[in-house]
């Protein structure tokens, strides 16, 4: 069962990049090493620079009174902000192939209720995740106002989303997530990560979502 996570208030310029939850070498084979090290250490701190930088230069721009470039500031802060969460996600509801964790009871109740059977969620989630245009996202998400989950896709981070979601489970398919590993092959990447879900995360995010939050740390324990 999932613990009450509820985030504190982040000052505007504050994120931090969250630690990954295991070892680089821990998702080996399906992702090196050298991927995990790289897209978290780089890509992911890049995001994070990028929020802080958006929400500081907004801040100055109030204090001056002064918003000739807000178009650009408020790009910075969709597609940055947006890039910090999802990676926040993605890093937790990954775990080592021996974990072999199974979908809980809350997940496979919802999935079957709005899917129709696992079978049908997997196949539609793949087929969506493999055909993002570009650069983007697969996500699973719980959508409080239909009381249901949903998967959508997202391009770049931000981009085809429907408002007050909240994502669940996430699958990075910008080529730095995969392209050391797999070249261009996004399909045997995306079939090869489901082996890395890990299924008790899901079902704690779940159970939160539910109620309305979204930690961007491990959902089965309270910040530190």
């Amino acid at each position: 069962m999932a613990n009450n996570v509820i985030n504190d208030y982040i000052p505007p310029g504050r994120h931090k990049l969250p630690p990954l939850p295991y070892p680089y070498d821990a998702l080996e084979p399906i992702i090196s090493s050298d991927t995990l090290r790289f897209h978290h250490d780089h890509h992911h701190k890049s995001y994070v620079d990028g929020l802080n930088k958006a929400e500081l230069a907004l801040v100055e721009a109030r204090r001056q009174n002064n918003l000739t470039f807000i178009k650009y500031w408020e790009n910075e802060l969709a597609f940055n902000g947006s890039g910090h969460i999802l990676h926040s996600i993605y890093w937790t509801i990954m775990a080592p192939v021996e974990f072999d964790s199974e979908p809980g009871r809350c997940t496979m109740r919802e999935i079957n209720k709005y899917f129709g059977s696992f079978d049908a969620f997997l196949d539609q989630l793949v087929s969506a995740t493999i055909k993002v245009e570009a650069s983007g996202w697969g996500i699973l998400v719980w959508n409080p106002a239909f009381m249901h989950l949903e998967i959508l896709t997202a391009e770049k981070h931000q981009n085809l989303t429907q408002w007050g979601t909240i994502p669940i489970l996430v699958i990075d398919v910008w080529e730095h997530a995969y392209y050391l590993d797999y070249q261009y092959d996004r399909e045997q990447y995306v079939k090869k990560w489901l082996h890395l879900i890990n299924w008790c995360e899901v079902e704690n995010r779940l159970i939160l979502a539910m109620r309305g939050e979204l930690p961007l740390l491990l959902a089965d324990r309270s910040p530190e």
